[in-house]
């Protein structure tokens, strides 16, 4: 079994927030749609919260902290999740310049909040029992933000 290092499960949710907001500033910058540059600053300013959330998480977490062992074949699905969802700043630079309107941003979100929550279901067999209901509002907050991108999406014209 390999040691896994708690913190860097906090310091990826951490990175996804931060690229969520990037994106949805970029986003709201990119949009001629007053409405849509509104939502997407909204949920930049929610990405900011949960942020701050998972700072406070991580500030939690001491060297007696205990948590479970799982297969080395977890924390490689993990590891290998989380490349594949947080981007350096070359990564996200280039995937920004695919996304050239509106309805790029809301395709492209779509897909990051479907990333995030599928990400933190998976972080919480690693956090405290105690940080559970912290983390099941900031999932319960991402399905809504993805619900309301998937109706924004059907009724975009």
């Amino acid at each position: 079994m390999k040691i896994f290092d708690a913190k860097e499960i906090f310091k990826f949710a951490i990175r996804i927030e931060e690229n969520g907001m990037k994106f949805y500033r970029y986003a709201a910058v990119i949009t001629d749609d007053d409405e849509m540059r509104e939502t997407f600053n909204f949920l930049a300013s929610e990405e900011a919260r949960h942020k701050e959330i998972f700072e406070d998480m991580l500030s939690e977490i001491t060297e007696d902290t205990s948590f479970e062992s799982y297969p080395d074949e977890y924390f490689d699905y993990l590891k290998s999740y989380v490349d594949n969802v947080i981007f350096t700043d070359e990564q996200f630079e280039e995937a920004m310049s695919n996304v050239k309107d509106t309805l790029g941003s809301i395709n492209f979100a779509i897909k990051r909040e479907l990333d995030s929550i599928l990400y933190y279901h998976e972080i919480k067999r690693f956090v405290p029992e105690k940080q559970h209901n912290l983390l099941d509002e900031i999932i319960e907050e991402e399905r809504k933000h993805y619900t309301k991108l998937i109706d924004i999406k059907e009724n975009y014209t």
